[in-house]
């Protein structure tokens, strides 16, 4: 499921504590919680962005949200550290940032898995089913109580993935362009996009990019653009949110055949910023093709903190009675 590291002597005299992270691209939610699925204290923190940065740095944004968690609860160290993170895309990056945490001995062992496992485990009362993160990307995994577990490297295109909101964003820039210029049908992405940056043509806002008049990091904010216009009826804009919602449910289909649940009731978790969000469009075509292609599929949107998973994996890992399990998702679900 994840890769584990055993730190001998951390944590000493905390059994059954976890330091659950949950670490994304954006920020990064960390909480101490005892045996008994108390919470003692709560951090959050910014980015974790190891390929841009490196692991030490990223890591170090980790050790910033931890360090204040720990002297809030109290705590030197905890039994058990859970830790979901942002490009812990394949089992060779688990190990290196298991390392990388092993080395801060914030706890006796350690356990890292990709961040959509969060997800998938805030949304179920046993680590049982299958989840779809999309947000900046777009991911899946599912997982089974025997340890059996599906995923994809979730590298971009690179490993056959399509959508995310920034691929919808460049998606939607290729189609205006194109509307703009002749060479594609009439969209009115064309006229949208550039007015969100205040501009009159898609001309003036692809020059604006190219030379950094508008920011790289501000692509993300045409996704929602595009769902809008979308709303209102564009057929080009129309077409991308269908092709994204087939796109979630292959990636779903695939999963629970690999783990064999595609002929049991299974809970779907569907989380991200993108399908959060519950657009009508989106929302209304994945509960369609999952019907039809994975009928015993029970979707469900995931909007409670990921973090929640991470502690909940964490409670897992450390054999806690169902009431510590009741308790954190309490603090959580009552937020």
């Amino acid at each position: 499921m994840g890769v584990t590291a055993t730190v001998p002597g951390a944590g000493a005299g905390t059994g059954g504590s976890v330091l659950a992270v949950d670490a994304g691209n954006s920020k990064t939610d960390v909480a101490v919680v005892a045996g008994d699925g108390s919470v003692l204290a709560t951090a959050r923190g910014g980015g974790f962005q190891p390929p841009l940065v490196g692991v030490r740095q990223a890591v170090d944004v980790l050790a910033d949200a931890v360090d204040r968690a720990f002297a809030a609860a109290g705590v030197t160290g905890v039994g058990h550290v859970s830790a979901c993170l942002a490009n812990a895309d394949l089992p060779v990056e688990e190990e290196q940032l298991a390392a990388a945490l092993h080395a801060r001995a914030w706890g006796t062992t350690v356990e890292v898995r990709n961040d959509t496992f969060a997800i998938l485990r805030a949304g179920v009362e046993e680590p049982r089913g299958v989840a779809v993160v999309c947000g900046a990307g777009i991911n899946c995994v599912g997982m089974r109580p025997d340890g059996r577990v599906a995923r994809f490297p979730a590298l971009g295109r690179l490993s056959g993935d399509w959508g995310g909101g920034s691929g919808l964003a460049e998606e939607a820039l290729w189609h205006a362009a194109r509307a703009e210029d002749g060479r594609g049908p009439a969209t009115g992405l064309a006229r949208a996009l550039p007015a969100h940056f205040g501009l009159s043509t898609m001309y003036a806002l692809i020059e604006a990019l190219h030379l950094g008049h508008v920011e790289e990091v501000r692509r993300h904010e045409l996704t929602p653009v595009l769902f809008a216009t979308a709303a209102a009826g564009d057929p080009v804009a129309r077409a991308l949110v269908d092709r994204l919602a087939e796109e979630i449910v292959a990636m779903v289909v695939v999963a629970l055949t690999r783990i064999d649940l595609l002929g049991e009731e299974t809970p779907v978790l569907l989380g991200g910023g993108v399908l959060a969000a519950r657009h009508p469009q989106l929302d209304t075509r994945v509960r369609e093709l999952l019907a039809e292609r994975a009928p015993k599929a029970v979707p469900r949107v995931v909007t409670v903190r990921p973090v929640l998973g991470a502690a909940l994996l964490g409670l897992d890992h450390e054999g806690a009675p169902a009431g510590a399990q009741a308790r954190v998702r309490e603090f959580y679900e009552s937020a």
